[in-house]
C-alpha cells in the first residue's frame, strides 16, 4: 500500500493530530463561550448527531443475531466491563505512588471503563473471518464512570438519556421508514460520525490550551503510551488463553471475536461520554488523552496481528475438521 492510500485510510488519526494542533494555535475559537458555542453545539447538537447517526446505521437484525451468541456476548461484557476496569484500577493503585500525571492516570481508568467499538473490532474480526456482533451497554459504562465525577448522577443520567438514548431510538425509528433508501445509497455513516467527533476533540483541547495552569510533562505521556500498548497486548494474550481452553466451548472464530471485542475500546462513545460525565473539569482533555492514544494503538496492533491470528484460525479449523472426520473401517 502506497503512502497516499495509507494516508487516505488513516485520515481520522491524522485528523486528531490536526485538530489538536489547530486548537493549540487558536484556542479562543473553540473555548466555552467562544464563537463556536461548544456548550450548546457540542454538548447537545454534536453528541446527539453522533448517536442519531448510529441509530440510522445500526441494523436491528444484526443485533438480534448477536444476542443469539449468549455465551460469547456474556464473556465479552464481563471481561470488558468488569475484569478490564477492575484490573486497571488495581494497577493504578501501584502507579499512584509514581510521579506520573494524576489526570492521565484518571484517563487510563476511564479507558478501562469504555465498551468495545462497533467499528474497529468488527472490521478486524471480519478481516480474519470470525464472528461479530457485540452489543454495548452504555448504562453499565455510566455506573463505572459516575463515581469519578463531581456531577450528580441524576444530571449525568438525564443528559445521557437525552443526548445518547433518545437520538439512538429516533435514528432506529427513522431507519425503519427509509431502510430501502439507506441500503441502496449506503451513506458514509462512519465518516460523518468521525467528522463530528473531530469537532468534539477540537473544542476539548481548545479549553485546555486556553488554560495556562494545565501542563503535560513528556515523561508521563511516554509512560502512558508504553502502558497502553502493554495492556492491550497482555489482555489480548489473556483472552486468547481463556477462550482456547479445552472446556471453553468457543470455536476458533469465536476466539477471534473475543480477542478483538474484549480488548478494543470505543472512541466514538467514549469522548462524548467523557464530555457528559466530566462536564466542567478543566483537566478534561488530559483525561481524554489515554483514550485518544488507545484508539490508534488498537488499530495498529490489530492490523499487525490480523495475519497471525488468521493463520492460527485457519489451521485450527482444519485440525478440528480432521478430528471430527469418521475413521475409515479397517479391512480384514
Amino acid at each position: 500500500m502506497g503512502l497516499p492510500e495509507r494516508l487516505r485510510k488513516e485520515w481520522f488519526i491524522l485528523g486528531i493530530v490536526l485538530v489538536i494542533a489547530v486548537a493549540r494555535l487558536e484556542p479562543a475559537v473553540g473555548v466555552k463561550g467562544g464563537p463556536l458555542k461548544p456548550e450548546i453545539t457540542i454538548t447537545y447538537i454534536a453528541v446527539s448527531a453522533i448517536f442519531f447517526n448510529s441509530g440510522l446505521s445500526l441494523k436491528t437484525e444484526e443485533l438480534t443475531s448477536a444476542l443469539m451468541h449468549v455465551k460469547l456476548h456474556l464473556f465479552v461484557q464481563i471481561f470488558t466491563l468488569v475484569f478490564f476496569p477492575t484490573a486497571i484500577w488495581l494497577f493504578l493503585q501501584l502507579l499512584s505512588i509514581t510521579p506520573i500525571n494524576e489526570w492521565l492516570l484518571k484517563g487510563l481508568q476511564t479507558v478501562g471503563c469504555m465498551p468495545p467499538p462497533v467499528s474497529s473490532a468488527v472490521i478486524l474480526t471480519k478481516a480474519v473471518g470470525g464472528n461479530e456482533g457485540i452489543v454495548i451497554t452504555p448504562l453499565l459504562l455510566l455506573l463505572f464512570l459516575g463515581s469519578s465525577s463531581s456531577v450528580p448522577f441524576t444530571s449525568i443520567f438525564s443528559q445521557l438519556f437525552m443526548t445518547v438514548v433518545v437520538p439512538l431510538i429516533i435514528g432506529q425509528i427513522v431507519r425503519r421508514y427509509i431502510k430501502d433508501w439507506l441500503e441502496r445509497k449506503k451513506p458514509p455513516f462512519g465518516a460523518i460520525s468521525s467528522c463530528v467527533l473531530l469537532m468534539i476533540i477540537y473544542t476539548t483541547f481548545c479549553d485546555t490550551f486556553a488554560n495556562p495552569n494545565i501542563d503535560l510533562d513528556k515523561f508521563s505521556l511516554i509512560i502512558i503510551v508504553f502502558i497502553i500498548f502493554s495492556v492491550q497486548l497482555s489482555f489480548m494474550f489473556l483472552t486468547f488463553l481463556f477462550s482456547t481452553r479445552n472446556n471453553s466451548g468457543f470455536t476458533p472464530a469465536d476466539t477471534v471475536a473475543i480477542i478483538f471485542c474484549s480488548t478494543h475500546k470505543s472512541l466514538t462513545l467514549g469522548i462524548p461520554m467523557l464530555k457528559i460525565v466530566f462536564a466542567g473539569y478543566e483537566h478534561l482533555s488530559l483525561i481524554s488523552v489515554p483514550l485518544l492514544i488507545y484508539h490508534p494503538a488498537q488499530i495498529l496492533l490489530g492490523s499487525l496481528l490480523v495475519p497471525t491470528i488468521k493463520s492460527w484460525m485457519v489451521s485450527r479449523q482444519k485440525a478440528l475438521k480432521l478430528t471430527r472426520q469418521p475413521k475409515a473401517p479397517v479391512k480384514v
